[in-house]
């Protein structure tokens, strides 16, 4: 039965298998009923079988039909036979309606698709809203800011704009108008002549400017060859004198006509520079005002300054290192060589004097260009405005003043030298030096050694193959007189870097008989000394009130009129200050460009060895020079001050408290303890500490209290200070803190407020008598024992130094006694005996007793001086004392409940205890007292001081220098300097290719 039932269910199966969709195909075993794959398949993994149920429901399902399930009956079905149903109408519905699904499926993942590329395209471009910050944020608002429509509608039209355009024909016009007026002929002419007649109209004289200087550049080239080809067919000679005659006439108008063509081009060109100059003058005032609001880089002449301020402080000599280019400016004395300067400057800024010396050191002064004209010294902050005369007249008596302190007692001229920089609008860029003039004889009032001392500071500085030597003759004296000259020579024989000046030519001029000797001196040809240029200025008319303008002006005129320039003995390039100071600029900035680099690479080979012995010697050490190593000592000096307030109070108070006492013992043995030791009953000795305690009080001890905490503040801090921190310790401070250690002890004072509340306290601490307890009494006892055994183990040391070694120490280390030992050994002896007769003897002997020692030893045969008894008798008796005081100290151990009952009904007495509980009581609040005073007040005023010593020490160069010494620093501060002046150089030099 259940195999019939098996049979139809496989049936059923497969017609599920076969109709489903339409589709003829073998359905997976899968899809089987459990019961047909048991049967047909044995070895399927379901090995247990599964009856199935009895009714099932069975329905067939198509995109038409599919109605909810329900039970019916199991078809009876024979076997073999397959059920198949034709649907073909709804087959054919079901294929044409799929189409639609597929279309709908088709745009449903063809969008799936484009959607998924969009991401992955989207993700594989760069997140760019981290570049926003590089568009500013106000480029993102201008549509909110700007309304754009309404700007279109504001801009003009097209025919407006063609308006506004430049007409090109008119410009074409004026370039061939230029054209002509810069070719020769007429044009030219007419433009000449119209500047020649006036420069009211500024428009008028900018457009003809470019081209009258041109034009009288060629006329001036013509004139000059027409002159030399004049005077050559002069000087060939000819048989008619008319002839000559002729031709000298027109040789003088020919000279006549250039010497006015060069005037009129060089009243141009000094035109032409005074705008330029008050254009530049606009342009830094902008600059300085901060218009560009920029920060101005140092100009390349200050950068060159700084370089040789650097090399001056490191190599003072002026001859090992320091190689770089400077005008050295030398000449005889009052040849007018500070008037040059003053005139290259454009300021009388040097101190003026009637034939006597005034230039009494070296002088360096560096020009640079400026909005202001102004001056300053290197190691001051103060400008010097030099337009105002006041100004003027402080600088001038700064320089003298600083001059004569630079002079050493005993000496005329100084060799330190006097840094000053200049700027101004129009100033040449470069440093200048003025040395004292030559003098040939010493007058009185100098030192015998001016002479060659002035000698030598000019041979050191010229000596430089790289100094420009600017040499300065006065025209109005003999060349024959001059000394300067011949130095000059000495110093560069072949002449490449000397400029020679001939100063007061005006006065030359009226005083020469010959201007042809003139004329020899400017072309080199009377003095041996050789040079790269010659000029001749005129520098004033000897009045020191005279301004520089004035001076400019007087030159000019003089020049303008004078027979040497009008007869061509001197040439116009050769002639004022003007000329002279843009010659002497292009020479010393040639010269720079050639040396600086060669001395850049000098300095860095010597930054290399000095390095490499560094490494070698020191390896471990940092480069620290002089100034690192002292803020490097002054930390640790500060630490070590802030270390003694971390010492412990107990420590505090266990030092003052024995210190104290050490100080104080013998005077409370001595002048309180055994003279009311010496009285008869209690209240005598009661009355008599009192008395005396109180005087000591009033006296001595606030004061004595004091200076222990001030001797104890110093040991403590003395001992942090030398104390040596194992590997950590650099001996190389060792000198600096010992300096530093007196210094401030030396300045700090105690308060003084601080004894009268000392007073105070002590008397209230010694008028206590009231011991409250047992511990307190014992600890009495102790002290008073430790006092006495003390005093009495020193009165045993002080006898045996006065009667010598007893007879162990002579048998055992064969030592033997004096002949005065001896005699105190047998008064010692002597005065033994009698003690031992009267144990209540007085502390003094009476005269009759000390008579009858002195007799006693004379019967022994040894004489005795009473003195000498008095003395040994005091040594005997303080011993006798002592251990008297000892063993009343061991019967006072039980003592206290006597003390309590104020020793009524009974024979024992001990206020010698209670006495030094007083002191020793005393001694304590003392220490406590002086304790705090010391944290809470001295020590902080001891580290003030302290920090203002070293203030002082780090503003004091030379107490620096002598505090920190040795290899290491000397080593580190060449170190130091070297690579200064190394990045110096190499920052100049940069600078200066830069402006190329």
């Amino acid at each position: 039965m259940w195999r019939t039932r098996a049979a139809a269910a496989c049936v059923i199966c497969r017609s599920l298998a076969n109709s489903s969709c339409g589709i003829k195909r073998k359905s997976p075993l899968q899809n089987l009923h459990l019961v047909c794959r048991s049967i047909h398949h044995p070895y399927y993994p379901s090995s247990k079988f599964q009856r199935p149920p009895l009714r099932i429901s069975i329905q067939l399902f198509s995109s038409l039909n599919r109605p909810p399930l329900r039970k019916t009956k199991l078809l009876n079905v024979k076997h073999g036979y397959q059920f198949h149903r034709n649907f073909w109408l709804a087959r054919l519905a079901s294929r044409l309606l799929k189409v639609r699904y597929l279309i709908l499926g088709s745009a449903v993942g063809g969008g799936y698709t484009a959607k998924k590329t969009y991401d992955q395209w989207k993700d594989m471009m760069p997140d760019l809203d981290e570049y926003k910050w590089i568009i500013p944020d106000f480029v993102w608002e201008l549509d909110e800011l700007i309304d754009f429509e309404k700007l279109i509608k504001t801009l003009p039209d097209a025919d407006d704009l063609a308006k506004l355009l430049p007409d090109f024909d008119k410009i074409g016009e004026s370039f061939a108008s230029l054209k002509g007026f810069l070719s020769p002929g007429a044009p030219g002419e007419t433009a000449f002549r119209a500047t020649d007649q006036g420069y009211d109209n500024d428009k008028q004289f900018k457009k003809g400017l470019l081209g009258e200087l041109i034009l009288l550049q060629q006329q001036i080239q013509q004139h000059e060859e027409e002159a030399r080809r004049a005077t050559g067919q002069y000087n060939m000679g000819s048989s008619q004198q008319k002839r000559k005659v002729s031709d000298k006439e027109k040789i003088d108008q020919l000279q006549e006509e250039l010497l006015r063509t060069q005037l009129k081009y060089q009243r141009m060109l000094e035109r032409l520079e005074k705008e330029n100059k008050e254009l530049r003058k606009l342009v830094l005032q902008r600059d300085d005002k901060g218009i560009h609001q920029r920060k101005l880089k140092k100009s390349l002449i200050d950068m060159y300054s700084e370089v040789l301020d650097i090399l001056s402080d490191y190599d003072a000599s002026y001859n090992t290192q320091d190689h770089l280019p400077r005008v050295v400016v030398v000449g005889d004395q009052s040849a007018g060589k500070t008037s040059v300067l003053e005139m290259i400057a454009q300021a009388r800024i040097f101190p003026r004097g009637s034939g006597e010396m005034m230039t009494r050191s070296p002088v360096k002064v560096t020009l640079s260009e400026g909005p202001h004209h102004v001056a300053l010294f290197k190691d001051s902050s103060r400008e010097f405005d030099l337009t105002k005369e006041e100004d003027l007249a402080a600088l001038r008596n700064e320089i003298e003043i600083r001059m004569r302190n630079s002079v050493k007692e005993g000496c005329t001229v100084s060799t330190e030298t006097i840094s000053l920089s200049v700027k101004g609008p129009g100033l040449q860029r470069m440093v200048l030096v003025d040395l004292p003039g030559v003098i040939s004889t010493v007058t009185s009032g100098m030192a015998p050694d001016t002479k060659e001392t002035i000698f030598s500071i000019s041979k050191a500085y010229m000596q430089n193959p790289n100094a420009i030597i600017l040499c300065i003759q006065d025209g109005s004296v003999d060349a024959e007189r001059s000394i300067v000259t011949d130095l000059v020579s000495q110093m560069d024989p072949q002449g490449k870097r000397t400029i020679f000046v001939l100063t007061k030519v005006d006065l030359a001029e009226k005083n020469v008989a010959s201007p042809n000797r003139i004329q020899q001196i400017i072309e080199g040809k009377l003095f041996p000394m050789k040079a790269l240029g010659y000029f001749a200025v005129v520098t004033g008319k000897g009045n020191s009130s005279e301004s520089i303008e004035s001076i400019k002006e007087y030159e000019e005129e003089f020049f303008q009129n004078s027979k040497l320039l009008k007869t061509s003995m001197l040439k116009a390039h050769q002639v004022t200050t003007k000329n002279l100071s843009l010659a002497v600029s292009d020479c010393f900035w040639k010269m720079v460009r050639e040396s600086v680099e060669q001395q850049a690479d000098a300095f860095k080979a010597t930054r290399f060895n000095l390095e490499t012995e560094w490494k070698n010697n020191y390896p471990r050490l940092r480069e620290l020079d002089r100034n690192e190593l002292f803020e490097k000592a002054k930390n640790e000096i500060l630490d070590e001050v802030i270390s003694l307030t971390q010492v412990t109070p107990k420590h505090w108070e266990e030092i003052l408290e024995k210190t104290l006492w050490e100080r104080v013992s013998t005077h409370v043995i001595e002048n309180i303890y055994l003279p009311a030791a010496q009285t008869t009953n209690s209240g005598t000795f009661n009355t008599t500490v009192d008395i005396k305690l109180k005087q000591w009080t009033d006296k001595q001890l606030p004061n004595k209290a004091v200076e222990v905490a001030w001797e104890t503040l110093q040991e403590e801090f003395s001992r942090f200070m030398t104390e040596k921190k194992g590997k950590e310790h650099d001996d190389i401070f060792d000198k600096l803190k010992q300096a530093v250690k007196e210094e401030t002890i030396k300045r700090h004072r105690w308060n003084e407020r601080a004894e009268d509340s000392l007073r105070v306290i002590q008397h209230n601490a010694l008028e206590d008598r009231s011991i409250s307890d047992k511990q307190q009494w014992d600890a009495a006892i102790h002290f008073m024992e430790e006092t006495l055994q003390s005093r009495l183990k020193d009165t045993e040391s002080v006898i045996e130094d006065m009667v010598g070694p007893d007879w162990k120490k002579r048998w055992l280390h064969w030592v033997g006694r004096t002949k005065e030992q001896n005699i105190r050994n047998e008064t010692k002896n002597e005065l033994e005996k009698l003690i031992k007769c009267n144990e209540d003897h007085a502390a003094y002997l009476a005269n009759d007793e000390v008579t009858t020692v002195r007799k006693n030893l004379e019967a022994r045969g040894v004489t005795v001086d009473p003195c000498l008894i008095k003395d040994t008798w005091h040594q005997i008796y303080r011993r006798f004392f002592l251990k008297s005081a000892l063993n009343h100290c061991n019967l006072c151990r039980r003592g206290f409940y006597y003390y309590q009952r104020h020793f009524v009904d009974s024979e024992l007495e001990c206020n010698d205890v209670v006495l030094f509980w007083r002191i020793q009581r005393m001694l304590a609040i003392t220490a406590n007292t002086l304790r705090q005073q010391l944290t809470n007040t001295e020590v902080r005023r001891l580290e003030k001081n302290v920090k203002e010593v070293l203030e002082d020490f780090a503003e004091d160069n030379e107490k620096k220098v002598m505090l920190l010494t040795g290899k290491r620093v000397q080593l580190a501060e060449d170190l130091k300097k070297v690579r200064e002046i190394q990045e110096k150089l190499e920052a100049f030099i940069e600078a200066l290719h830069q402006e190329k």
